[in-house]
């Protein structure tokens, strides 16, 4: 084709487009024109764009891009190795994990080994299903289907298409999900169907037949993300959008009615939600009466549908209570936390029911008759001596033939957190591993071992992180910045929502206009794909080991250098 016949069909190519150019040209010139004068002349804030404007400009711009694109330039300086990451990366997407030549990591760098077996195992030796129970005295314990499950989030810190995407992983993978200090919310039950529910205790809205219509015209047309957002919209009021769960047979939507009477509730967790442990930090939240004081008919009917309960004394990287700034608080979150929205909510540092050991221990009791249900708490270690404090008050409710926690969490120093003072994440409490050492040592010590389940939690990646701490006597990982990378997560570090900056991906905020993009579903598949292949490779691992059993593993199947 000549380039008279080009013309011909496409004029847009035989144009003069020299002028549009030299248009641009001048506008851009005459911008920067302006930028010049205004740092030059007028603005008196800052003195390099007085004495380099426009250039100085450069500066700011790639400090603002150095978070977020910080992980495509070997900045990840946290991790143990970039191979991690790109592990996590790898199997949530069910892409083939395995490395050619060599990590970037040394292996003579590693500070600990695992002992080879001089007769391994074969695969299909070693336990295929993992399994914890908790509160083996309880009317009701709780039998998980995994010895990993995903640490305390909460929703409104991390976004609710985050949380649902979270919540549909966990059910199709069969491991257990914290809820956070944020408490359960409607997000947690995303994949619970009211087709066998008692309408008692749900709250219900219905499209018209020309908003299904509607939303049935946008399915077929575009996806199914997009079509159920106008539909909502066209069903459900703005001020309670995020509170309603969709059912995508019956198309309508539907929450708990939190002020219909306990005996509407069900006896037993609802089929079809996953395995939900309750958490209750200092705030409260979710639990809450008017006054900010413990609701027990509403613990009631939260436990309804979740496992057991973790109480939060403390938290690795943030020894203080949850921070929410003003713009995650979003009408949804005031209705779920009971406060007031648009505000910044920090929680209290101590825990209402624990100016003391005494008071505190019996306030468990009362949350485990409540609910019949294993109830432990959540603390970090600094010492030997300050953790024996606990275990001689514990010991001493065991031998008057009282009740004990069920569990307890152990979150090391360098646990995770969105919202943190920096003088806190980075100087408080012992790192996860001494503080197992510790724990186990003292719980063996004073008799409570067999009692009580150890719950670890800290920087856990890949399944060499999840064997190093079962070799350290934990019975339970609880994970997270794992799960939130492999759902999408490339740690931008805009996590809190201070500044105006917001999750890229709409993982970790409340902005509606990322939030929308954010796939819940695909995201779902990698978070299930992920726990699925950290058991396997925690298999793998017991095979080479000459392991059939977790419970085989010690301390002396670590080689310390």
């Amino acid at each position: 084709m000549n380039n008279n016949v080009l013309s011909h069909y496409f004029p847009l190519f035989s144009a003069d487009w020299s002028i549009l150019f030299k248009a641009i040209l001048l506008a851009v010139f005459l911008i920067m024109l302006g930028v010049l004068i205004y740092d030059r002349y007028i603005q008196r804030k800052n003195q390099l764009l007085i004495n380099f404007p426009l250039i100085g400009r450069m500066r700011y711009l790639f400090y603002m891009l150095r978070g977020p694109m910080r992980q495509y330039f070997g900045d990840e300086t946290f991790y143990d190795s970039f191979e991690k990451l790109d592990w996590i990366n790898k199997v949530a997407a069910k892409k083939n994990p395995y490395l050619s030549f060599s990590p970037t990591k040394p292996y003579g760098n590693q500070k600990t080994l695992f002992r080879h077996a001089n007769f391994v195992k074969e695969l299909d030796e070693v336990q295929t299903q993992f399994s914890v129970i908790f509160g083996e005295k309880r009317k009701q314990p709780f039998v998980s289907r995994s010895i990993i499950g995903r640490s305390a989030m909460s929703d409104g810190a991390i976004s609710p298409e985050g949380t649902r995407a979270f919540a549909k992983g966990a059910f199709k993978g069969h491991f257990p999900i914290n809820t956070g200090e944020g408490g359960l919310t409607s997000n947690f039950l995303s994949t619970l169907h009211c087709m066998n529910c008692s309408r008692h205790y749900l709250e219900f809205k219905e499209g018209t037949w020309f908003a299904k219509s509607v939303f049935r015209a946008m399915k077929m047309f575009t996806n199914k993300e997009i079509a159920q957002r106008v539909y909502r919209k066209m069903v459900v009021r703005e001020k309670d959008r995020g509170t309603f769960i969709f059912d995508n047979i019956k198309l309508n939507y539907f929450r708990i009615n939190w002020s219909v009477a306990l005996e509407h509730f069900p006896q037993n967790v609802p089929e079809g939600v996953p395995d939900i442990t309750f958490q209750m930090g200092s705030g409260l939240y979710g639990v809450r009466d008017k006054e900010g004081n413990f609701d027990e008919i509403r613990y009631q009917k939260v436990m309804r549908f979740c496992r057991m309960t973790e109480i939060k004394l403390a938290q690795g990287a943030k020894q203080t209570g949850g921070k929410l700034l003003a713009p995650k608080v979003s009408d949804d979150i005031a209705y779920y936390r009971g406060v007031p929205a648009h505000k910044d909510l920090i929680s209290p540092n101590r825990f209402p029911y624990a100016d003391n050991m005494e008071m505190f221990f019996a306030f468990i009791s009362r949350l485990q008759s409540i609910s019949n249900k294993p109830v432990g708490f959540k603390i970090v270690i600094s010492t030997k001596e300050e953790f024996e404090t606990y275990a001689r008050a514990l010991q001493d409710r065991k031998k008057k033939g009282k009740s004990i926690a069920d569990f307890i969490t152990i979150d090391g120093g360098d646990g995770g957190s969105a919202t943190a003072p920096l003088e806190m994440m980075s100087k408080i409490g012992l790192p996860i591993r001494e503080s197992l050492q510790i724990v186990t040592e003292v719980l063996e010590t004073y008799g409570l071992r067999e009692d009580i389940k150890i719950i670890a939690a800290e920087k856990v990646l890949t399944p060499d992180d999840v064997m190093e701490l079962l070799c350290y006597g934990a019975d339970f990982i609880n994970i997270a910045r794992g799960f939130m990378i492999s759902a999408g997560c490339i740690r931008a570090r805009e996590c809190s929502g201070a500044g105006g900056k917001n999750c890229p991906v709409g993982l970790a905020t409340m902005d509606e206009s990322k939030r929308s993009k954010y796939l819940v579903n695909e995201k779902a598949k990698h978070v299930e794909n992920y726990h699925h292949e950290l058991l396997q490779g925690v298999r793998s691992l017991l095979a080479v080991m000459g392991k059939t059993d977790i419970r085989e593993l010690h301390t002396d199947d670590l080689l310390l250098r």
